[in-house]
């Protein structure tokens, strides 16, 4: 298919770097291409970015098929853009559309559509680190149709945004709070998809969360509840008595891109490294021995996040001295090295747009 390209009549100017949050600047351009049964993908164009419009009626309104994916592009230092491990996203976009009965996408043709997509908003990717050009592809169902079942008609976009750091308290450790009383998804569901209702069944847990002050909830499982599994928008890691730990995938938990990379990072490095089931308990005996060295979160939005605090009902514990611990700086810096061009890729989680 060929990507028909309509330019802006007019371009904007990209506000300054240490004046972006998280998800609030938008390029002057996007990428869309809508889906017929019978008929696949087709028309494919880049356009000014502007409003939908959609049916009341239109599917994902009322029965929620909608995927998405995060990534970013960087512009390295010397002066080239570069996208971390942006076909992984891709192909967990097509296990999602999968779970949720939307047709998959061709990820080289998508690969393809994102690279002139970015080439032409090049301005709007800051330079700063810490920041970057935050990528969210999108695929929603348009069928017009209130009964139920799986639209005949989907809409897939894609739609950049100037980022700046996703916490405001950037590097500084956050603190978590657990949900006891709350569930995000339970085995044989659809936890394991990056789908808009996971992100809308969190919701009552984040806005308590934050009036207790705190930046995120950590989720336990659903049936025992202590099992723990993911932070909202993060997965998870703990470094106890030398041991790096994450909860191991169980069908419930975000497969994360940047799980898999400070894995393969820890591995690497010969780190004690275990994906396992780790309970709330376990990590509050652990604090109460004094083996709980670091906690902190990974994803793409904020890379690499130290936990400072943890609460889990009336019991509150601290984790270091209220800055950034030594492995999880050591994370971070690995990982945005590679991601800025100012290490070596080693790991072939690179791909440039030329």
């Amino acid at each position: 298919m060929e990507i028909k390209v309509t330019r802006a009549q007019t371009n904007r100017t990209r506000p300054k770097d240490a004046d972006l949050g998280f998800g609030q600047v938008f390029t002057d351009h996007m990428f869309v291409m809508e889906y017929s049964e019978g008929k696949g993908w087709h028309d494919p164009q880049i356009m000014p970015y502007a409003d939908f419009s959609v049916s009341p009626a239109a599917m994902v309104f009322h029965y929620g098929q909608a995927i998405f994916e995060g990534l970013k592009a960087y512009k390295t230092s010397d002066g080239k853009i570069s996208l971390f491990r942006p076909r992984d996203n891709f192909e967990r976009m097509n296990r999602s559309a999968k779970g949720m009965c939307i047709p998959p996408i061709d990820i080289d043709f998508v690969m393809d559509a994102l690279k002139q997509l970015i080439r032409l908003e090049e301005k709007w990717i800051p330079e700063t680190l810490g920041t970057s050009l935050y990528v969210r592809p999108t695929i929603i169902a348009t069928d017009p149709f209130l009964g139920v079942r799986a639209s005949f008609t989907y809409k897939f976009f894609i739609i950049l945004s100037s980022v700046g750091a996703y916490y405001a308290e950037g590097l500084n450790p956050v603190k978590i709070w657990v949900a006891k009383d709350y569930v995000r998804a339970a085995k044989g569901g659809v936890g394991e998809f990056k789908t808009a209702g996971n992100y809308a069944a969190s919701l009552i847990a984040s806005e308590k969360a934050k009036k207790d002050g705190y930046a995120q909830v950590l989720w336990l499982d659903a049936i025992e509840r202590k099992y723990i599994e993911e932070v909202g928008a993060m997965n998870i890691f703990f470094l106890m008595d030398g041991e790096l730990v994450t909860p191991n995938l169980t069908g419930t938990i975000l497969p994360g891109i940047t799980r898999y990379s400070v894995i393969s990072l820890a591995k690497k490095w010969g780190m004690n490294m275990s994906e396992r089931k780790i309970s709330i308990d376990e990590v509050f005996e652990a604090h109460k021995e004094g083996k709980l060295t670091e906690v902190f979160g990974s994803g793409t939005a904020a890379v690499i996040s130290p936990v400072g605090e943890i609460r889990y009902g009336d019991k509150v514990i601290s984790i270091g001295d209220g800055t950034p611990g030594e492995t999880s700086m050591k994370f971070y810096n690995a990982l945005t090295d590679i991601q800025y061009g100012k290490a070596e890729d080693s790991e072939n989680w690179i791909e440039a747009v030329d």
